[in-house]
């Protein structure tokens, strides 16, 4: 039995307990107290732009319908029949006004409303026996979206998503709103590794540190304008409320400039000048700092990177996200998504996701080398000795607790949160202080829904019909 006042207060003060990566109880807890609270991506509103279109998304071992009703809404509904629990859908994506179970052809609508059922009169005595009326298949407890990002949680109490991603949000725009009309989706490519879904979450928070071990190859091939890897330690982390990411230090010069070295053409730059902020906007044209990888807890990530494409010299940004879908302690199953600003040129697109193929798609360059090591790493802790061992995750810090360097000031670092220089594990241990206040919070009861057909409450099962909290923000 684990001592999870003691693990927890050894991850608090950046001593990682090694098995936390690969161990059966405490995947059981992250279940139970992680994700049936927190807010997990499930699509984006491009993958269903028109009424009736749906994708199928799981999170952990609960399938939802991502839908959009003929009345426009989005909603997330239970995959699941109400007679005898048949899943109603197993295409992973499409279009449909209904959606009809399988086993006994009990019929839905695409916003979860019972449409039909075979021999009603005769098998139930019509609706003195089962009144259709009201039924609805379940919908998510939680449902709620940031520029067309579709999340969903499994507290119906979970605060508002916004406010879940506090400071975060300002980041995370420079990825999903380069221009008014947003971005759109490709994907989602699938793939399962043999490692823990919290390697990969971390590694895309803040791990500068392992580029110029673990990529070394890929930079030396020539792929990327910057001769070494090292560069990285140019750039800083930084940490906003639930989310944190990486950037690269880009050389002097004008916004203009600095977003042409990348790639963007000028009219690209032109609809990022009128759609961010100014201290977005600051944040790379007069601090220098272009974003990279990022991660929002607990299991989305996101990169951004300009690799060279065709034989030129000249790069092209890709934004890819990603989730990382727990299996089990030792397995995770990867969802990997290409993002592009909607109004980009087509030429754009089409070599932006060729770039994006190439170093994080399922075969890609980065891809490989990082799995190596999330496999190695899961697969020695499940072993007896990684019980006796405490991993040092406290780069960045001083024996007394001080940092090594002091955060960057507003002037020099114009985004909210913690920024600092340099190589450090401040975001890791931001992402697994979350992961703590989680995991020693016990689960909350499951509120259970009784689809009896007769006694229901009409008004409280159409309000379930119309969608979960916050769907038409």
């Amino acid at each position: 039995m684990t001592d999870m006042d003691r693990l927890l207060a050894d991850v608090r003060r950046g001593m990682i307990p090694a098995h936390i990566y690969n161990d059966e109880e405490i995947f059981r807890l992250e279940r139970e107290r992680l994700f049936n609270r927190a807010w997990v991506f499930v699509g984006h509103e491009s993958e269903i732009p028109q009424a009736g279109d749906y994708v199928v998304r799981r999170v952990l071992e609960d399938s939802f319908i991502v839908a959009r009703g003929e009345d426009g809404q989005v909603r997330a509904l239970f995959n699941m029949c109400l007679h005898r629990g048949m899943q109603v859908c197993r295409a992973e994506m499409g279009n449909a006004s209904h959606f009809r179970c399988p086993y006994h052809g009990w019929s839905y609508r695409n916003d979860g409303r019972i449409a039909g059922l075979p021999f009603h009169k005769e098998a139930y005595g019509g609706e003195a026996g089962f009144r259709r009326k009201g039924q609805t298949l379940l919908p998510a407890p939680s449902l709620d979206t940031y520029n067309g990002l579709i999340f969903v949680s499994m507290d119906p109490d979970a605060p508002p998503l916004r406010e879940y991603l506090g400071d975060f949000a300002f980041y995370l725009d420079y990825y999903t709103r380069q221009s008014e009309s947003g971005i759109e989706l490709r994907g989602p490519q699938r793939w399962r590794v043999k490692a823990n879904w919290k390697i990969g979450a971390e590694n895309f928070a803040g791990d500068m540190y392992h580029t110029p071990q673990t990529h070394t190859s890929v930079v030396e091939i020539g792929l990327f304008r910057e001769p070494k890897a090292e560069k990285r330690k140019d750039g800083c982390t930084y940490w906003a409320d639930n989310g944190g990411g990486t950037t690269y230090k880009l050389a002097p010069g004008t916004l203009e400039e600095k977003l042409g070295y990348v790639g963007y053409p000028d009219v690209m730059v032109e609809k990022m000048k009128k759609t961010w902020s100014q201290s977005q906007l600051d944040l790379i044209g007069r601090d220098g700092f272009m974003i990279s990888a990022a991660s929002l807890f607990p299991n989305m990530s996101l990169v951004h990177n300009w690799p060279k494409v065709e034989d030129s010299d000249d790069v092209l940004p890709f934004i890819s996200l990603r989730t990382w879908q727990p299996i089990g302690p030792d397995e995770t199953e990867v969802l990997s998504w290409f993002m592009v600003d909607a109004e980009a040129p087509e030429e754009f697109k089409a070599l932006s996701y060729k770039a994006y193929l190439m170093c994080f798609g399922s075969t890609g360059m980065f891809e490989q080398d990082d799995v190596e090591n999330w496999v190695s790493l899961t697969n020695t802790a499940a072993g007896s000795m990684a019980r006796r061992l405490l991993l040092n995750s406290r780069m960045g810090l001083l024996e007394d607790g001080s940092a090594v360097v002091p955060p960057l000031p507003p002037e020099e670092f114009a985004g909210p949160g913690q920024a600092y220089v340099g190589y450090g594990e401040y975001n890791q241990r931001h992402l697994l202080e979350r992961w703590a206040e989680h995991m020693e919070r016990p689960a909350a009861p499951v509120r259970q829904v009784q689809v009896s057909g007769v006694h229901e409450d009409d008004t409280a099962v159409s309000q379930a019909a119309g969608g979960a909290k916050g769907a038409e923000r």
